[in-house]
């Protein structure tokens, strides 16, 4: 059976980002599952005979360090985490390499730290190394470069580093395999009556809070990452489809457009590249707190003049990120700002023909311009 949304999503998604977990490769041990790997290259070939482009994001090499040094399970500490993925990112390859070479496809590796998407040249840089890639007919294998990575430059989860590929490729299309069905309406290992849920239309507070708090055994992330990475791509204009890796053939069925897992529907237009990297990829350096009046007028896609912002928080200079939060804490949108912290806490609250007497000039009547602004709720 073919679900005529899902045929439509699949038909215009000539570009798609595969994520595959850690749980979908390896057993319980972290031992990679050499035969799954097999049977994902094999559908990874036939999504490119169709004539995609296909990038893959692929989890794993923690995982398989824990099971070539017969650890048992996953350290905790961040030096025998990074110890574990030297280890088990080159056998990772490895594999992936022999699987595909059948195919006559030659593999790349990406290894990224967040801190790669925060730079603006070096965020271009790798989306012009993908671009070569496909020309040469390679297949890009990203994943987080884990024996560097720590706190302050890390994704989190290869989910959320799923979805900034997704939106830093334009890519119509991302494809998470898990070793869960879908999104259900409740836990199903709490609760047999829970629904697998085959189509969200907007990922908001009643869909999030579906979400069970669990990460898995040999992973980093849960329902709740792969949902806040399904809201990045959502929110951009793309498409979001959950599937479950572990079966068999999961990749033909969701590219044949079959009614597998979840598929969740871009929310909003699509965005430009530009505030793609400015509104979804770079971290925010501080808050701009909004009244009623500013939520409202910003999520119309006005700009954000200071007599609308009640608080700021963090230290940043013009041209910084910013998150527009109202009350409550949720954010509605990003944005640069005209301004530094300084400056904002100077003349927040205040009507734009006041800010001369402060300031001693009105370099802009904005704190943020609608031009520079992405909604993201």
């Amino acid at each position: 059976m073919v679900d005529p949304v899902r045929r439509d999503v699949v038909a215009g998604a000539q570009t798609v980002v595969i994520k595959v977990g850690t749980n979908v490769l390896a057993g319980p041990t972290g031992h990679l599952d050499r035969h799954r790997i097999e049977s994902l290259a094999d559908q990874l070939h036939r999504v490119r005979e169709s004539g995609r482009k296909v990038v893959l994001v692929t989890s794993g090499a923690i995982g398989a360090g824990v099971g070539k040094l017969g650890l048992g399970k996953r350290p905790t500490d961040l030096a025998h985490l990074q110890a574990c993925a030297a280890v088990g990112q080159s056998a990772l390859m490895q594999l992936y390499q022999e699987c595909l070479t059948r195919y006559g496809i030659h593999t790349a590796q990406i290894l990224l730290t967040a801190d790669d998407f925060e730079n603006r040249v070096r965020y271009l840089n790798a989306r012009n190394t993908i671009s070569t890639l496909f020309e040469y007919g390679a297949l890009p294998i990203i994943n987080e470069n884990d024996t560097v990575s720590v706190a302050e430059i890390k994704f989190g989860d290869n989910d959320h580093l799923a979805a900034m590929v997704t939106n830093l490729l334009l890519a119509p299309l991302l494809v998470l395999l898990t070793n869960v069905d879908g999104l259900y309406s409740d836990d199903p290992r709490t609760n047999p009556d829970a629904q697998l849920l085959p189509t969200v239309p907007n990922i908001d507070s009643s869909v999030t809070g579906l979400a069970a708090a669990t990460k898995s055994a040999l992973g980093t992330g849960g329902m709740e990452s792969k949902l806040k990475a399904a809201r990045l791509v959502t929110v951009a204009g793309e498409a979001v489809i959950m599937a479950n890796g572990s079966l068999d053939g999961i990749l033909d069925r969701v590219f044949a457009g079959e009614p597998v897992g979840t598929l969740f529907l871009p929310h909003g237009e699509g965005v430009s590249s530009r505030k793609r990297w400015f509104g979804l990829t770079v971290r925010p350096k501080g808050i701009l707190w909004l009244d009623h009046g500013a939520r409202k007028a910003v999520s119309e896609g006005k700009s954000l003049l200071p007599i609308g912002v009640t608080e700021v928080d963090g230290e940043f200079e013009k041209g910084d990120v910013v998150s527009l939060c109202a009350d409550g804490g949720s954010e509605v949108a990003r944005g640069l700002t005209n301004y530094s912290a300084a400056e904002a806490r100077r003349i927040r609250g205040l009507n734009t023909d006041h800010i001369p007497a402060v300031l001693g000039s009105l370099p802009y009547a904005e704190l943020v311009h609608r031009d520079n602004l992405v909604l993201t709720s």
